[in-house]
């Protein structure tokens, strides 16, 4: 056979048709320009009109200049190079704590080997330590055998989806707007999305009355619904829950026989001092609900909070109310990707375990937690502010989180432009933002909106100080956008 004449083994016809549905808006097409203009920016200074490219797309503090916990990184250098701990001077260079808190670690560890595979729910002695962390938190018990660690929130999430989707007549209650990795892990899964609406008008509130709508508009059309999806605090919109908010959604879930996948990744960032974080297994025992009651899993991840440990890739997922044989299978399909890195299992085990008061370095991690906090939320209510100084735009509070996402009540004839160039209305903005200022924002449409609604998401987390210009060139470029679409 003429190799040349011949069809090439894999073409954009022949992948698999569950890759091509999926889409990923926070890495999509406005982030592949970006760094396009960021190579140019490099290879011809002064060609653009900005001189950096600010990347507010994506929940990555560190890369934006925070700075990572010392207490976390002492510990996990100690962890990586043990030899350290033989040196006659350690204990000028670290923490008499972070040096106590290594050498339990190690001793956890088979061989002491942080470059061996673990157990591939993780190492037992850190979900033990996780397990304790969760019961302070909760005021309930927690155990390490539903504690698995994995690379992030995501994986977990990705390993979820595996085990509930069968096929497209399987779904998931997901909000909308919502976080692209629920819409995309479902569609790689190949199952069907169920959409919940969130309420803009009144600060992106969850109404059980119509996620009951729509799920059982869903079983109308003989779709399963397996579970519901909760984000909390939330992604993009920042909503805090109100406590009897999540009694109504633990309480729907029971009654309807749903999983409750519980995305809590941003349980540290709350800004506001009339909400506060209860994660969802609590709620549920303090309902009297056992494990026996509820199929939850909760999420969490090393690289929100206070922590930002994004590039570590550390999280967990605590599963209750499965029986013995369905965990079986859950431990398998862990075990097919061996065991989460080590690394991210540590910080993973510190973060739910922190200094204690009376500990060296408590002081000092205590000033660095509520330092990254307390600018974090300042940061979120000058950019809030900023967008709604703006002509035709409308921002919630965050209450928590690492985001806004504002409405753009856009001109008729931005709205024409964008059609003109197929591209989405929200999308034709963020472009435009992005080359006039080099601020990379993500295009609503991505995360699912109300039809006829345009927003963008912007994260809070450029450092302090880029915090007003940032604000002055978003001022002026939407100033000149208007004007060029005025009606």
């Amino acid at each position: 056979m003429d190799r040349a004449a011949a069809a090439p083994p894999v073409s954009i016809d022949t992948i698999n048709p569950k890759v091509l549905k999926c889409q990923y808006a926070v890495r999509g097409a406005i982030v592949s320009h970006a760094q396009r203009l960021q190579q140019e920016l490099q290879t011809s200074q002064g060609s653009l009109p900005f001189d950096e490219i600010l990347y507010c797309n994506i929940g990555n503090p560190q890369s934006l200049g925070q700075q990572p916990i010392t207490f976390f990184r002492e510990v996990l250098a100690l962890c990586d190079h043990p030899a350290l701990l033989g040196k006659s001077n350690i204990d000028a260079l670290f923490s008499k704590d972070a040096i106590g808190r290594a050498q339990k670690i190690l001793d956890l560890i088979p061989g002491r080997a942080t470059g061996a595979y673990s157990h591939s729910q993780g190492i037992k002695g850190l979900r033990d330590a996780i397990a304790a962390g969760i019961a302070i938190r909760d005021g309930f018990p927690a155990h390490a055998d539903d504690i698995f660690l994995t690379d992030g929130a995501s994986p977990g999430v990705h390993m979820m989806m595996q085990l509930l989707i069968r096929s497209e007549n399987d779904g998931i209650l997901c909000p909308i707007p919502q976080y692209p990795l629920y819409s995309a892990s479902i569609a790689l899964h190949g199952g069907s999305l169920v959409p919940y609406y969130l309420d803009e008008a009144t600060g992106w509130g969850l109404e059980i009355s119509d996620v009951k709508k729509q799920l059982e508009d869903a079983r109308s059309k003989g779709i399963t619904v397996r579970a519901l999806v909760v984000i909390n605090p939330g992604n993009p919109t920042g909503q805090v829950l109100a406590e009897e908010n999540q009694k109504k959604i633990v309480e729907f879930c029971k009654n309807e026989g749903l999983v409750l996948l519980a995305d809590e990744v941003y349980q540290e960032n709350v800004y506001v001092d009339n909400k506060k974080f209860n994660s969802f297994k609590k709620i549920a025992r303090s309902m009297g609900y056992g494990e026996e009651d509820l199929y939850l899993v909760s999420f969490q991840s090393i690289s929100k909070g206070y922590h930002g440990e994004c590039g570590k890739r550390g999280g967990y997922m605590e599963v209750t109310g499965f029986s013995a044989e369905v965990r079986e299978q859950f431990y398998k399909v862990a075990s097919v990707n061996l065991c989460s890195n080590i690394s991210g299992q540590i910080i993973a085990s510190l973060v739910m375990n922190p200094p204690k008061v009376g500990d060296e370095s408590y002081k000092s991690f205590i000033a660095e937690k509520n330092g990254i906090l307390s600018s974090l939320a300042r940061r979120a209510k000058a950019l809030e502010d900023a967008f709604n100084s703006l002509e035709g735009v409308t921002c919630n509070k965050a209450e928590g989180a690492m985001y806004l996402f504002p409405r753009l009540h856009l001109p008729q004839k931005a709205i024409d432009a964008a059609k003109a160039v197929i591209a989405a209305p929200d999308a034709l903005y963020a472009r435009r933002l992005l080359d006039a200022t080099g601020i990379v924002v993500v295009p609503g449409s991505g995360f699912g909106q109300v039809p006829g609604t345009w927003h963008v998401r912007c994260t809070i987390l450029p450092q302090e100080d880029k915090i007003p210009a940032i604000i002055s060139r978003l001022k002026a470029f939407h100033e000149a956008f208007m004007d060029e679409f005025r009606d």
